[in-house]
């Protein structure tokens, strides 16, 4: 995305994701989102002919641009979409659809650019801590991979970097994490960080748990997991457990890569899930056990997203 700042503008927004598309008409003037249609992407054949449906169902003029967050690997003009069979260029779209422009960014360089904006209802506090106007920010989050990105602030203006933390490498803090280790490293080899901190993630620590402790691994999702924790199952409390850990440890090294100390974010498809399970609890104790930095990640602030839709919010505020 160049640095044109268009947001003054009403614009259509776009949330794609692999399973579902939501559109709207973002107006700032009031900052409202109208039109809000959601599709099922496999009851279409693109983007284009889920915009262009809903172009002619539009009540208003329609804006000539568009912003798109869709749930692909960083890159320019075109988007390659990882959990469905889509690939498109902006330029291209744009002229299908009859917009003067078409921008697109990643869905966690959204999550990031929704950050300044969420309503207090829209974030939970985690842990309390110190923040300065102009430090930047980090988001990151399990779904079905692990996804991040630091919003920085460039000549007064934010700018979301898009991050792979997913594919940082993952440490274990206690005897029972080495010993997942080590089942799993002839398995995979080295273990990178969404590896365990992801959906898939979850189960694989509940499966590798029951072997080490000689229990059944009854459950075979990791939703399944997540709600047999919160209801009380012994074995899946301590996969949630172990998944937490892991999660808010890997948090810590991605915000101390990037020097992100004004907030770190918690966001992603599995976050409001396990919300329940993270407050109040011990968990963060490993965002801060860095070293001689330890002292400096305590006074960091942390939140959870809970926002229904933060892609559109990312995606109504982005700078294009």
């Amino acid at each position: 995305m160049d640095s044109l700042h268009s947001a003054a503008v009403p614009r259509v927004v776009v949330d794609l994701g692999g399973t579902n598309a939501r559109v709207a008409l973002f107006d700032p003037s009031g900052n409202e989102y109208r039109a809000l249609r959601s599709f099922t992407n496999r009851d279409y054949d693109s983007l284009g002919d889920i915009l262009n449906i809903w172009l002619q169902a539009l009540d208003e003029p329609a804006p000539t641009i568009c912003c798109i967050a869709a749930a692909a690997p960083p890159a320019e003009d075109r988007v390659d979409m990882i959990n469905i069979d889509w690939s498109f260029s902006c330029a291209e779209l744009a002229r299908h659809c009859g917009f003067e422009r078409a921008a697109w960014l990643n869905d966690f360089q959204a999550n990031a650019c929704a950050l300044p904006h969420l309503e207090p209802d829209q974030q939970e506090t985690l842990r309390d801590g110190e923040s300065r106007s102009g430090q930047a920010l980090t988001v990151m989050g399990p779904g079905t991979g692990l996804g991040g990105a630091v919003l920085e602030w460039v000549n007064g203006q934010p700018r979301a970097r898009a991050c792979e933390p997913g594919h940082m490498g993952l440490s274990p803090g206690t005897e029972e994490e080495l010993e997942i280790f080590r089942r799993l490293m002839p398995l995979y080899g080295e273990i990178d960080t969404e590896r365990l901190v992801s959906g898939s993630g979850l189960l694989l620590i509940y499966q590798s748990l029951a072997q080490i402790h000689d229990r059944e691994a009854a459950i075979q999702s990791p939703a399944g997991v997540s709600s047999a924790a919160l209801a009380g199952d012994e074995l899946s409390v301590m996969a949630l457990d172990t998944f937490c850990a892991l999660l808010v440890s890997a948090c810590g090294d991605f915000l101390l890569a990037n020097g992100a100390y004004g907030g770190m974010y918690l966001a992603g498809g599995i976050t409001p899930r396990i919300l329940q399970h993270l407050r109040g609890s011990d968990f963060l104790q490993r965002f801060s056990a860095k070293g001689d930095l330890s002292d400096i990640l305590q006074r960091v602030p942390v939140y959870a997203v809970t926002a229904a839709q933060p892609g559109l919010i990312g995606a109504a505020h982005a700078p294009l």
